[in-house]
């Protein structure tokens, strides 16, 4: 009979554990979730200076035209 309520004590004991493990499971996969919703923020704004960066240096003078007065060239 000892052993029975070893084994019965021991289920309750891993029933248990589980529901915790469980619980930070779907606490860790929000987590995730929310992390994942950021990082897409992020590479948006990424993309969006990128944009901002590339258009800015095609505004740039030509190499070896700078400084040139182009009334004496």
């Amino acid at each position: 009979m000892a052993d029975l309520t070893a084994i019965v004590e021991r289920v309750d004991k891993l029933l248990l554990r589980h529901e915790e493990l469980k619980r930070t499971n779907e606490l860790l996969q929000r987590e995730i979730d929310v992390l994942a919703l950021e990082r897409d923020a992020l590479k948006g704004r990424l993309q969006t200076a990128r944009a901002r960066i590339d258009a800015l240096v095609e505004r740039l003078p030509a190499p070896g035209s700078a400084g040139r007065n182009p009334q004496t060239s």
